[in-house]
């Protein structure tokens, strides 16, 4: 027992090493894509939420609805920091697990392996395989970070009000704060409100995007373009991106809703994910369930194309 194979010991290093280094590119390059996008992901939300004080819904009136309420910064970068917090380890498990998935099904069906510009051993799994891969590693994502996930859809999803005096009056502000006013006021399971359709879309969200760069990867491969890798990343990420948006979006407008269920301001309640759909659905038709969609995917496309070109850009910067 005290004697272990010296080659073991290391293999088992290096591999902790590489996962370690994969989390935090990941981690990364899901920061730096947020931060750029989260103007539009705020518009967005507040689209989705219906917390905007408006009768209109278009992305020129909200735009100017946020910086009259809440300033440039203040409004367009609202939930940025409790963001971050929330996209730094969700990003980090969702590149790294799918690394590990797909080296799970390589090994798994044994696939012919080739090697990458670093030299490292890359094999082309089926598309199917590149799509479970890629809701795994989200679903596992999902599961770990979820009440960060609930405090920035509180902060995000509701604009704030004007007081008669002209002073800003935001309900929730920091993670810290929303998180404990939610609990003090709600209870410890308010804070998984809503990870029922989180869990349900974040399977074929990720699913589509890894699944549709994989199926890219292989049609299009290194080879028969002059591409850098990291170029093609940012092209077919961002393909990828829209794609799971569109698919997605009205999963992703009920999870909105039932994490605002409660809030306060909020009087609508939802006995679970269905009688979500149902009130909805009746209340506003199948509209209401895209309401916001078309800014989604004119932030799906530069979000997505900046994660998977920075995740590459920095892999190849910490990689020996």
């Amino acid at each position: 027992m005290e004697h272990q194979n010296p080659q073991r010991r290391h293999t088992r290093a290096d591999a902790a090493v590489d996962m370690s280094r994969r989390m935090i590119c990941g981690g990364l390059a899901g920061c730096i894509a947020k931060t750029a996008t989260n103007p539009l992901e705020r518009i967005k939300m507040l689209s989705q939420t219906g917390e905007h004080g408006s009768k209109h819904h278009s992305v020129l009136s909200l735009y100017r609805n946020i910086i009259k309420n809440e300033g440039f910064i203040g409004g367009l970068w609202a939930g940025n920091g409790v963001n971050l917090l929330r996209i730094f380890p969700a990003k980090a498990i969702v590149f790294a697990t799918n690394d590990m998935y797909q080296d799970f099904f390589r090994r798994l069906i044994s696939t012919t392996p080739s090697q990458d510009n670093n030299n490292k051993t890359t094999q082309k799994l089926p598309s199917t395989l590149s799509f479970l891969s890629g809701g795994l590693a989200g679903m596992t994502a999902s599961a770990c970070t979820y009440p960060l996930d609930f405090a920035r859809g509180r902060i995000s999803g509701k604009l704030a009000t004007l007081s008669s005096d002209g002073a800003v009056k935001k309900e929730y502000k920091g993670i810290v704060s929303t998180i404990l006013l939610t609990v003090k006021e709600e209870g410890p399971r308010a804070l998984y409100k809503g990870v029922t359709p989180t869990l349900i879309g974040a399977l074929p969200y990720e699913g589509i995007k890894f699944g549709t760069v994989g199926m890219l990867d292989t049609l299009f491969p290194p080879s028969s373009s002059s591409l850098s890798p990291p170029f093609r990343k940012m092209i077919f990420g961002g393909m990828g991106g829209v794609a799971a948006g569109m698919i997605t979006y009205p999963n992703d407008t009920v999870r909105r809703l039932m994490q605002l269920q409660g809030s306060r301001g909020t009087e609508t309640s939802y006995s679970g994910y269905w009688d979500c759909v149902r009130k909805t659905y009746r209340a506003e038709g199948l509209s209401r369930f895209y309401r916001g969609a078309t800014i989604n995917i004119l932030r799906m496309a530069p979000n997505s194309a900046i994660q998977f070109g920075s995740y590459e850009i920095l892999k190849q910067w910490t990689s020996e």
